[in-house]
């Protein structure tokens, strides 16, 4: 995946309706984007629906219903990727039990993940780039383990997106390792993300974003009557909810309050989205989840990964959790022929395009700080990532304080760099970039008390 790359290159983002936007893709993302299918991803979600229910709770031995029969489906169609892949594929089931008297579940019960893993091509590369989904579905009451709950839109599409995701990516080679999920658990209190946030807490992977796509296919909301299939939402948590002391101070002596590495990865995922993807605007929603609710990101920031929630811009509740069913003239119920697949393909291509330039990116710089005292101008340092291979150069980013979004990127082949813009009035991110244009996420930089001298 090469292609020429500027030495010395200034990008300037702005919403001026003169501007002009230079937008540099790599052809390979771009070939990857446009393959893939709406159709295939119908067939995934009707598929998925068939299964009649996939609570929680319901049968695990009937072949042809129930969530044991969806997530073996599920494993099996992972696996037909494993020959593409090369051997660098493997897919698996993770086990784990819940539940007992007074909860959600009432009586024990043992669930499965289906868990898919593409081995990145560098075996000196431990980064981990997750992609999650959930596979159960429910209808209105927690214990009705026998209605039918289609789940088409929650979350079948975010299922049928990994699956055609997959499909995709299996044969090509990134440099960092790509897991792609689906879990079971979700609908009664994320017990499948849980569960792998803790393993991998335990284990120490090396995940450095995790995108966990929750109902990606409604287009129209219910009320309110909107309809848009351009738009779709990005959140992620401001501070932390593992945080060290160190970080709050950090923080708090940079005001950085809104430059957490989940508002990062929610940047990232808007920059690069829309640079690949037609006709959709990302948009960034500064808070963790919809109000007073969750999704299977949240354990993973619980456990302090890097970790935000892509969703529809507009929720239709006539369909959540309910019963199919006419009701004063308007159908309920999650069903296939209401989701909008074109939309669901636009917002896989969000994640492809973000997940293989993240995976082809250099590490990021490390112990990035900016000069402290009283000056009109603002000196960043930094060192080179102390992993994988030297970055063919940095881009130091730019917003005004007020700015939700980087407004300037400036390319420079150095450790070091001094700006005519005053700190007091501009925050500053640092990435790094190949010889290709893949950047890596931007770093925050803090506080510099020591110079470091050029790599």
């Amino acid at each position: 995946m090469k292609k020429t790359f500027s030495a010395l290159l200034l990008v300037a983002f702005t919403c001026s309706v003169n501007a002009q936007t230079i937008i540099n893709r790599d052809p390979e993302i771009k070939k990857m984007v446009d393959e893939i299918s709406k159709e295939k991803i119908e067939q995934h979600v009707r598929k998925l629906v068939n299964f009649h229910t996939r609570q929680n709770m319901s049968i695990q031995n009937d072949p042809e219903k129930g969530i044991g029969a969806a997530w073996n489906w599920i494993k099996s169609e992972m696996e037909t990727n494993i020959p593409a892949s090369q051997g660098r594929l493997t897919v698996g089931f993770e086990e784990y039990t819940v539940g007992g008297p007074g909860q959600r579940i009432p009586q024990e019960t043992k669930l499965k993940n289906v868990v898919a893993t593409l081995k990145g091509a560098d075996p000196t590369d431990d980064r981990i780039i997750m992609i999650s989904a959930h596979l159960d579905s429910r209808a209105a009451l927690d214990t009705d383990n026998t209605s039918f709950a289609p789940g088409a839109n929650d979350d079948g599409s975010g299922v049928a997106a990994i699956l055609e995701l997959m499909r995709i990516m299996s044969a090509r080679k990134f440099s960092a390792t790509i897991v792609f999920m689906t879990v079971s658990g979700e609908e009664h209190g994320l017990y499948g993300a849980k569960y792998m946030a803790a393993k991998a807490k335990k284990e120490n992977w090396n995940i450095i974003a995790m995108l966990n796509n929750d109902m990606i296919g409604n287009s129209g909301s219910s009320e309110t009557l909107l309809n848009d299939n351009m738009r779709v939402r990005v959140f992620s948590e401001g501070v932390p909810a593992l945080e060290t002391e160190q970080m709050t101070a950090l923080r708090k002596y940079t005001s950085g309050e809104n430059d957490s590495k989940s508002r990062q990865l929610a940047r990232y995922i808007k920059e690069i989205g829309e640079r690949y993807v037609e006709q959709l605007n990302v948009t960034l929603i500064y808070r963790n989840d919809r109000f007073g609710r969750g999704g299977d990101h949240t354990p993973f920031c619980q456990e302090g990964f890097t970790a935000v929630r892509i969703t529809e811009f507009d929720e239709n509740y006539d369909r959540t959790h309910k019963v199919p069913a006419m009701v004063n003239g308007i159908q309920e119920g999650d069903l296939p022929e209401y989701v909008d697949y074109e939309y669901v393909r636009k917002n896989a291509g969000i994640n492809l395009a973000t997940i293989a330039n993240l995976a082809l990116a250099p590490f990021e710089p490390v112990n990035c700080g900016l000069s402290v005292g009283l000056s009109n101008k603002t000196t960043l340092i930094w060192e080179s990532p102390s992993k994988g291979v030297k970055p063919a150069g940095y881009y130091i980013l730019m917003r005004e304080t007020y700015q939700p979004m980087w407004e300037k990127k400036i390319y420079v082949t150095g450790n070091q760099a001094t700006l005519p813009y005053s700190k007091d009035n501009y925050f500053f991110g640092i990435q790094a970039v190949d010889a290709a244009g893949h950047e890596s996420m931007a770093v925050f930089p803090g506080q510099l008390r020591r110079q470091t001298s050029p790599q």
